[in-house]
């Protein structure tokens, strides 16, 4: 194995896994075919490091490409590697975690490449909502290595030098790397939103041990449960002033303010997320209306709606959450859909897709109204209609068709402006109250903000047992 490989695609596996847990598998393979002088070429492990190891005491199953080897380029014997891996995993019911640097496809194997291709994404496949399945990118994931990396239940991406990929920016007709590097971990991670952490190689690795840590390690056997030191009838006494910030807010929630952000860049007015409440991991998907940096500068403010993307992020995450019975905590805060042309193209098919993975969800479910809840979009957020287990709402919490001055003027065309004001106070008591919408029973109860944490605590611990029948099927189209 070259020095490269040495400082790179062992070093990375040694740096993710527990000291000396690391057991190598495959060490002695190398490439096949003899085709274009390849009988006269080193290729040392076939380009990829795979094995297997622990990560704080969890078996979790790794591969790791080395670019010293063909650019780390795919081929025949470098795909059975890792799928041989993944076939482990499965049985063993244990997480694969992939370390890339891949030029793409072995062009020297021609067919036996894109027949190998084809072979990872099957078992990919066939593990999704069976195993988590991750994917760092610390180099090149170029071609069809891009898309086994969006096939990855989470995908993390150095911010420097990696590269993501299908079409290289060059080859975008009209398009260079200098005016748009589509390829780069920003672009990746705020516009095409396939990745979840971006950060430097020390520290995406811990954060996939952090992720680990938090996640079952497949869909039958939860071993994330930790004990909790936590008072599970803390008060938060802040939680009603961060809550326009999930991502403030959910930490305070969470045991010892434990919260993973997921796709963090993408469609920022909705936060996901994992948490913990008494040892259980929960996900979280709140809406935000204001984002602050770590020094509690505001830095942008959205508007309570839902957006494509922000409906698209989430959709995704509660499927997750679903095939490894995650329960699942929603913090609602939306007035309506997001109004622009560039939202409209996809609107409805993102919004029909997160109510689809709400509807579909059978682990415990709860919600709490932290603000306003209106028409389609609060129906949309894990309502009482759509299957939510439990619904709380704060106090000063809004819910009803939409905001009661539209809603009279709507009802009231010719009224003035003394009659509209008159019939907005009645329209808002009636119809936008929490108290009426508790009296229909859409709302289980209302809560005080500080004591959300016991509260969602104790609703997760009593559905803790839910089971619940669904119609049969193969699997649903939305």
């Amino acid at each position: 194995m070259s020095s490269t490989a040495q400082s790179s695609a062992r070093s990375r596996i040694q740096a993710l896994l527990d000291e000396n847990s690391f057991v190598e598998i495959g060490a002695a393979v190398t490439a096949r075919t003899t085709d274009f002088n390849m009988n006269n070429t080193d290729t040392p492990s076939d380009g990829v490091v795979t094995g297997y190891g622990v990560i704080d005491g969890s078996l979790v199953y790794v591969y790791s490409q080395d670019a010293s080897v063909l650019g780390g380029s795919m081929g025949e014997m470098h795909a059975k590697k890792i799928t041989r891996i993944y076939d482990m995993a499965m049985k063993m019911g244990a997480p694969v975690v992939g370390l890339v640097d891949c030029a793409g496809l072995r062009l020297q194997e021609a067919t036996d490449a894109l027949q190998a291709f084809g072979e990872l994404y099957l078992k990919q496949a066939m593990a999704s909502g069976v195993i988590p399945q991750i994917t760092a990118v610390f180099g090149n994931c170029g071609g069809g290595m891009a898309v086994a990396s969006a096939m990855s239940d989470f995908t993390f991406m150095e911010s420097r030098k990696a590269k993501l990929f299908v079409n290289s920016p060059n080859a975008l007709k009209g398009n260079d790397a200098s005016k748009c590097d589509t390829a780069s971990a920003a672009f990746q991670s705020e516009e095409a939103g396939i990745v979840d952490v971006v950060a430097e190689e020390a520290e995406l690795i811990a954060k996939i041990r952090e992720l680990i840590s938090l996640i079952p390690a497949n869909n039958e056997d939860d071993l994330s449960y930790m004990d909790c030191d936590d008072d599970l009838n803390r008060v938060c006494a802040d939680l009603e002033n961060a809550a326009a910030d999930p991502a403030v807010a959910l930490p305070m929630i969470s045991d010892g303010g434990i919260f993973f952000e997921t796709k963090a860049d993408y469609g920022k007015d909705m936060v996901t997320g994992f948490i913990k409440l008494n040892g259980n991991t929960v996900g979280a998907v709140a809406n935000r209306t204001a984002l602050y940096d770590e020094e509690g500068n505001l830095v942008q403010e959205f508007a309570p709606e839902l957006s494509a993307r922000g409906c698209e992020k989430a959709a995704k995450f509660v499927k997750f959450c679903d095939a490894f019975e995650i329960p699942v905590l929603t913090l609602t805060n939306a007035a309506g859909y997001k109004a622009a042309v560039c939202s409209e193209k996809r609107m409805a098919k993102a919004a029909a897709a997160l109510t689809s993975a709400f509807a579909e969800a059978s682990v415990p479910k709860v919600n709490v109204v932290t603000g306003k809840a209106f028409g389609s979009a609060y129906v949309t957020m894990n309502s009482k209609g759509l299957g939510a287990d439990f619904v709380y709402a704060w106090p000063k919490a809004q819910i009803g068709m939409m905001d009661a001055k539209l809603a009279v003027k709507v009802m009231y065309p010719e009224a003035g402006a003394e009659e509209l004001k008159e019939k907005e106070q009645g329209y808002a008591g009636l119809q936008n109250s929490v108290d009426s919408a508790a009296k229909r029973g859409y709302v289980d109860t209302v809560i005080e903000p500080q004591d959300t944490r016991k509260y969602v605590i104790g609703a997760f611990e009593m559905l803790f047992t839910k089971r619940e029948d669904r119609p049969a099927k193969k699997h649903g189209t939305v």
